[in-house]
């Protein structure tokens, strides 16, 4: 009986499982280790990994023992990071030999087929070289199909491969009995190829075509199926393909180029223009554009120089860098998206565990029924032959491998395409909760907004200059580091900007502003106050500007000198130049949008109105913000949170589905469901978009693995189904399941 493991006594491994053929598969070793005490596994037939927590008295061996005792290979896998991706892996050389015996048993398959199915073709003793022909195909073709039967026999259990291995098995039996003790193997014996049930002696017939037809079908199916699970999982590997391979480090003014995967924490290592920035770091000297595009799928460069933060994998576009590494390896900003990318590909939807059970049980019932089949048509006066005919075509027709793979190739496919266009997917669980959300809850500063306070406006007095306002204001600003002040400051840009001077004398006057001397000037900024006290009160075009600004949430500053007040300059956290697109789009998804902010209610409701926000709720303390997602859901409502802050996270891990931005908090990044890598609110519709689109492509491989397995076993129990037809429909339908989801890598 499995036991459930608590968070704080469990320790999490994934391991990588070989061996497994179909869903059954996955289904049977997924139970065997729940059956262990302390042990909670999660095992995906595509991804072909188990997600296991076990408790302190259970070890990695232990599981990998429990795996291998139920017939299949278990390794704990290379961690997650820059420097993890294998070029040679296993698997290729697995599909490389499936795909040999493929070839091979098409081959040999094609002349059986023919002579079976066109009479013209049947030379005397054709029957006995289709016989020499489809042996090799039976024995060595199918052998992964009987090595998996026998396995699971000595195990006592059954899965799709059981199906196969007994239908082709009991077609060349059937066939072998009819050559030699029946009249199949008559020189100039001949028949028709039948796709209904004809009342025939049995021991007139042969099936080798069935036999060797069902092989070949069934080994191309699953050679498309592998090759598509390797494409659906590329996102992934692309992803972490995406960093650097060497790195020059600079030590004691030398440059040495290493592989980037032994860079420590600490080193000091050098990115020319057009090269990737090998780790995570923090700028040292020089200046450049840097294209983060692959990771924030930002087209515009970003600029940066010293004490500036870098991202691995991005690339210098500009000058020269010094890079002081900060993070690396499975630390890294692209390993950890790697990670949120596979936990999100190992995990299971609602949807597929329903998939899961039935495939369980399955295989009995099947075989079940194609025993009944056998013995109601002998019972109803059929021949041998027909009875025959369609018990084999039962077992043929019933492998549900589309089933097992409905739901993970669509999961593997949305996730990395969301990786790829800047959305991490937590789990799949996040799909069935953005089909129902209505409401979402907009954090106003670093969402909404830029997060930054930047200068909107100059108003100069009669007489003067919006320049000198701006210019001088500048100048005194640019000795202090208090964000307003620097939002004034960096409207002079590099020096010689606006023709800025350094300003001297500079004094800060606690809570209130600074004073300094520019140009020869004695300057005072800061409240109105503060120029009252030095004799510059304003006048009434200066009040009224700052009656203004404050009555729309803005910040003013007001600056004077020798003995006059000039100006007054507005500082504000600017909305971003993407809200109020991305507020429709959420609005066209059919949610409805509510602005959330600490800051004060004429702040929030001027934001509101820029963005075409209706409902806010302002000046929440971060600790309350649970509470208002309370409250809304409380109401009926299904909650969607974005934030990106600290105080965030308890309301994105609150709400139904969190939505981080990734330019946050690694708190609030960690509590959230998805995260979104831009700071772009539209990337937020985008995600809801495609979890929805992710969600729908699963639920029609559902209706269709379902469909297919109920509408075709009764027409092969009725005998309307020849066992190769059987085979090559079992076959097409998991290629069309597969081709299904990887339609959502054209997701835009």
């Amino acid at each position: 009986m499995s036991t459930d493991v608590s968070p704080g006594e469990s320790t999490d491994v994934e391991l990588a499982i070989s061996g497994m053929t179909c869903a059954s598969c996955a289904n049977r070793i997924e139970r065997k280790l729940n059956k262990l005490d302390g042990v909670s596994a999660t095992v995906n037939y595509a991804t072909e990994k188990a997600k296991v927590s076990y408790a302190d008295s259970i070890s990695t061996d232990d599981l990998l023992a429990t795996v291998e005792a139920a017939g299949y290979s278990a390794a704990l896998p290379r961690p997650v990071g820059l420097d993890a991706v294998d070029e040679s892996e296993p698997a290729d050389a697995e599909l490389d030999g499936l795909r040999q015996r493929l070839v091979l048993s098409a081959l040999l398959s094609v002349p059986v087929i023919a002579m079976a199915m066109v009479p013209a073709l049947q030379f005397t003793n054709w029957q006995w070289a289709s016989l020499t022909l489809a042996a090799p195909v039976v024995a060595w073709g199918a052998w992964p199909f009987h090595r998996a039967a026998w396995t699971n026999l000595r195990h006592g259990t059954t899965t799709m491969d059981t199906l196969v291995s007994v239908g082709v098995l009991a077609a060349f039996g059937w066939s072998l009995v009819a050559l030699f003790w029946g009249t199949a193997g008559t020189p100039g014996m001949t028949h028709a190829f039948r796709f209904t049930v004809e009342r025939t002696n049995g021991l007139d017939n042969i099936y080798l075509e069935a036999a060797a037809g069902v092989t070949t079908f069934l080994l191309a199916g699953r050679w498309f199926e592998k090759r598509s699970k390797r494409r659906a999982g590329a996102a992934l590997k692309a992803l972490l393909s995406l960093g650097a391979k060497e790195v020059a480090v600079l030590s004691d003014g030398v440059e040495r180029l290493v592989p980037a995967s032994i860079l420590a924490v600490g080193d000091t290592f050098v990115v020319r223009p057009g090269e990737k920035i090998a780790t995570d770091g923090t700028v040292k000297s020089g200046t450049s554009a840097v294209d983060a595009s692959m990771l924030t799928g930002e087209p515009v460069p970003v600029e940066v120089g010293p004490g500036s933060a870098v991202t691995g994998a991005t690339v210098n576009a500009g000058g020269r860098l010094v890079v002081l590494a900060t993070r690396v390896g499975a630390d890294t900003q692209l390993a950890q998206m790697a990670r949120l990318v596979e936990d999100a590909q190992n995990g299971k939807a609602e949807a597929q565990r329903l998939a899961d059970r039935i495939s369980g049980f399955f295989v009995p019932v099947v075989i079940a029924l194609a025993v009944g089949t056998l013995g109601f048509w002998l019972g109803a006066g059929g021949s041998t032959s027909a009875a025959f005919t369609a018990a084999v075509s039962v077992l043929i027709i019933a492998c549900p491998c589309a089933l097992g793979l409905a739901t993970p190739t669509a999961l593997m496919v949305g996730t990395g395409r969301g990786a790829q266009l800047g959305i991490l997917i937590r789990g799949p669980e996040v799909l069935e909760s953005t089909r129902r959300v209505d409401t979402v809850v907009l954090d106003k500063t670093g969402t909404v907004t830029t997060g930054r306070m930047a200068l909107v406006d100059v108003i100069a007095a009669a007489g003067e200059s919006t320049h000198d306002v701006r210019r001088i204001a500048a100048a005194i600003e640019s000795g202090s580091e208090h964000p307003i002040a620097r939002a004034i400051a960096d409207q002079a840009g590099t020096p010689g900007r606006l023709g800025v001077s350094e300003a001297t004398d500079f004094a800060n006057v606690e809570g209130l502003g600074v004073r300094g001397t520019v140009d020869g000037h004695s300057v005072v900024l800061g409240r109105s106050r503060l120029l009252a006290e030095h004799g510059m009160a304003l006048d009434s075009g200066l009040l009224a500007a700052v009656e203004k600004a404050e009555g729309e949430g803005r910040t003013a500053v007001a600056v004077g000198w020798d003995g006059r007040s000039r100006g007054v300059l507005v500082v504000s956290d600017t909305v971003k130049p993407t809200s109020a697109q991305a507020v429709r789009e959420l609005r066209e998804l059919g949610l409805r949008p509510v602005l959330l902010t600490g800051d004060n209610e004429r702040a929030a409701r001027a934001v509101a109105a820029e963005v075409g926000i209706d409902e806010v709720v302002a000046e929440v303390l971060p600790a309350d913000k649970v509470d208002v997602v309370k409250r809304l859901q409380s109401e009926g409502r299904v909650v969607a949170m974005v934030g990106d802050g600290v105080n965030d996270a308890a309301a994105l891990a609150q709400a139904d589905l969190g939505l981080a931005m990734g330019t946050g908090t690694d708190v609030a990044i960690e509590a959230s469901d998805l995260t979104l890598v831009r700071g772009d609110l539209r990337v937020a519709a985008d995600a809801v978009r495609l979890a929805r689109r992710t969600l729908a492509t699963i639920k029609g491989n559902l209706f269709w693995a379902f469909g297919y397995n109920i509408a075709a076993l009764p027409l092969a129990a009725a005998g309307l189904l020849n066992p190769m037809l059987a085979g090559g429909a079992m076959a097409l339908s998991s290629v069309f399941v597969v081709s299904n989801s990887l339609r959502l890598r054209r997701f835009r």
